[in-house]
């Protein structure tokens, strides 16, 4: 009972959490600051984001609102919303993210897609040999494992630590015995693999040195430098693994990789300075920008 002179504390409902919370934010520039609140309280809450709409009235208990709390500094420190959740959704896939790994992106779905439509364009061949440099999060490789689990993958990452984070999302995805990871600076593990590969796929770094650090703090405070710095051009990674892939494929084998917006005549000028792939193929990403380029080993 309420006593004489005694002020009752506010509820912080949903509700009133994620309308002060969106407010809070855009005050600090934060993108998406509705999007935000919702999935941040949602991760607090050990719920669903949808379900937070059939629970507005819901008020929150007070470790429930320090750990929220918690949450809100972190994203109002421009901290991305994927490493403070520990989750990223990707190809309708819930992965496993950390600072050790790139955070896949929407984008990075159009190089999935391209590496499917290859895969699917010769129904009832044998099984293929497919390779992931990079792998990161592990991403790319397992959404393709997980529409074609009849082939066979390799991936690899220079980080251990990015190795360990996509092994346990392959194992989530109950793909540990589909897909083998191992560390490894690029090209350099197919050594010790017999035998060459149909597809060799990646979404290498392509941002130049310079530019990384006028990008949003989300990124250049946060994600790992080693997944973003292409070089003083953009296109050392690119580089290399184009004068080089060709080695580890079968004749007719395909390399798909990732490219910066504004690369494509760049892209270009090197695999005709290569001389060993033909069929180039450039494809666009949802914002109608050049993002994947695909390539046949002659």
């Amino acid at each position: 009972m309420k006593k004489k002179g005694q002020t009752l504390k506010p509820e912080w409902t949903i509700l009133k959490l994620i309308q002060w919370t969106t407010s809070y934010f855009t005050s600090r520039q934060v993108e998406n600051p509705r999007v935000a609140a919702e999935i941040l309280l949602a991760h607090t809450l050990g719920i669903k984001r949808v379900d937070l709409y059939i629970q507005f009235d819901q008020p929150l208990s007070e470790n429930e609102l320090a750990g929220f709390k918690g949450l809100i500094k972190r994203r109002a420190q421009k901290e991305p919303v994927a490493y403070i959740t520990g989750s990223k959704e990707f190809w309708s896939i819930d992965f496993k993210v950390t600072p050790d790994v790139l955070i896949p992106r929407p984008d990075t779905e159009c190089l999935v897609e391209t590496a499917l439509e290859y895969l699917s364009g010769k129904p009832n061949s044998p099984p293929k040999k497919i390779f992931e440099p990079g792998t990161g999060s592990g991403a790319i490789i397992i959404a393709l494992c997980s529409e074609h689990p009849e082939h066979t993958f390799f991936a690899s990452d220079l980080s251990l630590k990015a190795t360990e984070t996509a092994k346990t999302n392959a194992n989530k995805c109950n793909l540990k015995k589909t897909v083998r990871f191992f560390s490894g600076d690029w090209l350099a593990p197919l050594n010790h693999i017999t035998g060459r590969f149909d597809l060799i796929i990646s979404n290498p770094p392509y941002i130049p040195t310079d530019v990384i650090k006028t990008l949003q703090p989300e990124i250049c405070e946060y994600e790992p430098r080693l997944a973003l710095d292409g070089d003083k051009d953009g296109l050392s990674a690119l580089r290399h693994l184009i004068m080089s892939a060709h080695s580890f494929l079968k004749p007719g084998g395909c390399l798909i990789l990732e490219i910066g917006h504004d690369q494509k005549n760049h892209i270009k000028k090197i695999i005709t300075d290569c001389g060993n792939y033909a069929d180039i193929f450039f494809r666009k990403d949802y914002g109608g920008n050049y993002r994947v380029v695909q390539m046949n080993k002659k």
